[in-house]
């Protein structure tokens, strides 16, 4: 780690910006072009002070998650974010899957209020959601990190009403796809715990997936059409489409229904009610 190297890279991406690129109110006259250390800091969710020690290369070896808030504070394309983790002394790709969720795509799905959408890394954990996702299937800020995979909650939920958030799956197409699905990741991942203890996890508890797992098949579904089995509105019939982020090889599922059919109606009512009748 080049702390000099770093402490230059990120005081000229931040002279680049200007308060209204970045959203935020202009406060008085400016007597240095581009943002200030404390907009920074408050973009990226840190205090001043260590984004100050960081800039005057003072500050502590700082992590990949800290990284990754300061890429997306400085608006750092893919190549500018690979640079900014080489200088802090980080691998410029991740060992397992990304979390990181491009802005573009957190835009998208706030920008979809009438589309249940939420963003999955390989391994299928839920990186991101907007309310009517929450609403639709649950509300993911509720449940630990931990239990937020959708392939671990299929397979060992011990309630089979709640363990494919009620959509139906009686030939098993989703099990199918899952375990290739998680196969694939965990070769591309040979490296990354996470990734390989949910496959120890699954195969030491999940007889359905211990059987699924030696089938070398991957399923490419990208558009289905699935029932939900809501717990307040009953079954709701809807369009299911999984578009690809390559860069960071995650998918984002969109739940959507035709305008003017039932089914519409029903997901226009769950993002007014949104989750205040499923606690």
């Amino acid at each position: 780690m080049d702390k000099h190297e770093l402490g230059r890279y990120l005081r000229s991406h931040r002279e680049k910006l200007t308060p209204e690129t970045v959203g935020l109110p202009v406060a008085g006259p400016r007597r240095t072009p581009g943002l200030r250390r404390e907009e920074v800091a408050q973009l990226a969710h840190i205090s001043t002070q260590y984004y100050t020690r960081l800039e005057q290369a003072r500050g502590p070896h700082p992590s990949r998650h800290v990284l990754a808030a300061l890429g997306r504070a400085l608006r750092l394309n893919d190549a500018e974010r690979a640079h900014l983790y080489t200088l802090g002394g980080q691998q410029a790709e991740p060992p397992g899957p990304s979390a990181d969720v491009p802005d573009r795509i957190l835009d998208l799905i706030e920008r979809l209020p009438h589309t249940a959408a939420v963003v999955l890394d390989a391994r299928y954990d839920v990186l991101a959601w907007n309310p009517l996702a929450a609403a639709l299937l649950e509300d993911f800020s509720a449940r630990p990190r931990r239990e937020r995979n959708m392939i671990r909650r299929y397979f060992l939920d011990p309630d089979p009403a709640r363990r494919h958030y009620g959509i139906t799956d009686a030939d098993g197409a989703f099990g199918r796809f899952a375990a290739g699905h998680l196969r694939a990741a965990a070769a591309r991942y040979p490296g990354d715990h996470a990734t390989q203890e949910l496959v120890r996890e699954l195969l030491s508890s999940s007889p359905e997936f211990a059987a699924l797992w030696p089938d070398p098949e991957v399923s490419d579904h990208r558009r289905l059409a699935k029932t939900i089995e809501h717990p307040q509105l009953g079954p709701i019939t809807l369009d299911c489409d999984i578009l690809l982020v390559p860069e960071r090889d995650q998918h984002v599922v969109l739940f959507t229904a035709e305008p003017g059919t039932h089914a519409h109606e029903q997901l226009r009512l769950l993002a007014v009610i949104g989750t205040q009748q499923l606690t």
